[in-house]
């Protein structure tokens, strides 16, 4: 799947929770799903494709003991701030990138590929030399699956769009706040 086709799928899955059924939706938890759709990509990618540290761009990240693990600590940070939609919101983003990843290979039959949902206790499917992202992005074709993808991005865009752009304002707001900590260090203090 490409990025916005798990973004698209883990905002519809958020949207059929509780937390994502009650308008207005909480802008945080909305980021926190759209960071979660991405994460398993951010860490097993980088790390297989061009440091060699793990076995396949789809292993640690993409295990469901990974799985667990991220979202209770996310569950435990969260909580430590009165906000568990953030980490519902992470928790359905990422475990929609892994049904969303192995969505295809059943459909397709390959059940075999599934091993990575297991993994350190079983071994990455053999996908073959995996070629970085350059090189996916030179050959991108336009396929069934892609336009799926783009046709889930497009309804998606449209829904979020309709629900007032959650996340937006939040996104702007934690900037802002960013910006004047970092400009309130670097200006010096008058004694």
């Amino acid at each position: 799947m490409w990025p916005w086709a798990h973004l698209g799928f883990g905002y519809l899955l958020f949207r059929v929770t509780p937390a994502g059924r009650s308008p207005p939706l909480d802008g945080a938890a909305v980021l926190a799903v759209a960071f979660g759709t991405q994460f398993p990509d951010l860490v097993d990618k980088p790390l297989a494709w061009y440091l060699s540290v793990l076995p396949s761009g789809r292993s640690l990240a993409h295990s469901l003991l990974a799985f667990v693990l991220v979202v209770v600590v996310a569950r435990a940070v969260a909580g430590r701030y009165d906000r568990p939609a953030v980490a519902g919101g992470f928790g359905v983003g990422y475990l929609s990138h892994l049904a969303g990843d192995a969505l295809g290979h059943v459909v397709a039959g390959e059940l075999h590929y599934l091993t990575f949902l297991g993994w350190p206790l079983t071994p990455p499917p053999d996908y073959g030399v995996e070629p970085g992202l350059l090189t996916r992005l030179q050959e991108f074709a336009v396929e069934p699956m892609v336009v799926v993808g783009l046709g889930l991005a497009l309804i998606v865009a449209v829904l979020w769009l309709r629900d007032g752009a959650p996340g937006v304002g939040t996104a702007f707001r934690t900037a802002e706040r960013a910006k004047a900590r970092v400009i309130a260090r670097l200006t010096p203090r008058r004694q």
